[in-house]
């Protein structure tokens, strides 16, 4: 089952027709066709293969009032190694240019610069010359957005860069950029981008935020709302610092554990005990990654030499 981090930066190329575009040439330096309209096609790829595959988001870029298919982009989010994905990317891109009639590239969006390095790998189709070589959007590749308009601008981009360059110096200026344009946003996109941004920085980045945020803004969500009153609590009683960062801690280990069994995996008792005691923030961000790929539960504890 797709972790909450890949489904969020899903929803991000879904919710912004243009990203992907917008990634291959600006961060990647790919040039793109000319196209006045995209569009977020159907990812289901079952009615051309015996197997069901199905791609993360499929975006078309439409060329004039005829709308002609000027290029096609295979958006594929990945959080971990996966052996079989070298084998289905490849379909993804054929079976997208025979349905569209239209050049078609694959784009791979991850967070981890190690991920990132493996998708980069060239894919031998099999066939001589044949031979595919992914786009790969790391997070060296995410813009880092600082700028109140560009953020008003390009909602998403604020977001994905919050996810990709959060937890550095960037950091506050980042989520103060996104805070300029959550104003403009709708309801639902607001609440979901702002616990996104918000989950993404550093603690003293979320320090400053939190403080702008009792100045007018709030989160919608659940997590949000939960977060913020587990700080105030504990800022009562043994300093806001701290309960902010027994929050977040919680959370998370929550988030591992939710991740796992999502999936169908049993959680031993001594893993449960051992992440709900984790107080390392590296850490838990590290094992809600693995939750998402591990295939087995007492695995996420043996990656990190615990």
């Amino acid at each position: 089952m797709p972790s909450v981090t890949h489904e969020a930066l899903v929803e991000l190329f879904k919710n912004r027709p243009t990203l992907a575009a917008e990634m291959l040439q600006d961060a990647l330096g790919q040039p793109v066709p000319t196209f006045t309209e995209a569009r977020v096609e159907s990812s289901d790829l079952t009615e051309v293969m015996p197997s069901d595959r199905r791609a993360d988001v499929i975006l078309v870029m439409l060329l004039g009032e005829q709308q002609r298919p000027a290029m096609a982009i295979v958006v594929e989010v990945q959080l971990g190694v996966d052996p079989d994905k070298p084998y289905v990317w490849p379909v993804y891109v054929t079976q997208t240019r025979a349905r569209h009639r239209c050049p078609t590239w694959l784009l791979i969006v991850t967070i981890d610069p190690e991920i990132a390095r493996w998708c980069a790998r060239p894919i031998d189709a099999g066939h001589p010359g044949l031979t595919l070589m992914p786009l790969v959007l790391g997070p060296a590749g995410v813009p880092v957005v600082i700028d109140a308009e560009q953020a008003k601008a390009a909602p998403e981009v604020v977001v994905l860069s919050a996810m990709a360059h959060g937890q550095g110096e960037a950091g506050e200026a980042i989520g103060v950029a996104f805070l300029g344009a959550a104003a403009g946003l709708d309801e639902e996109r607001r609440a979901v981008y702002g616990d996104l941004v918000l989950s993404s920085l550093n603690a003293a980045a979320r320090r400053t935020l939190e403080a702008m945020m009792k100045s007018g803004y709030e989160f919608q969500s659940d997590f949000a709302r939960s977060y913020v009153a587990k700080g105030r609590k504990e800022g009562m009683e043994k300093g806001m610092e701290k309960g902010r960062e027994q929050g977040i801690l919680e959370a998370k280990a929550h988030d591992v554990i939710a991740v796992l069994e999502a999936r169908g995996l049993e959680v031993p008792a001594e893993v449960r005990e051992r992440v709900l005691a984790s107080t390392d923030l590296a850490e838990l961000d590290r094992w809600i990654r693995r939750a998402a790929v591990v295939s087995d539960a007492r695995e996420l504890l043996a990656t990190t030499g615990s």
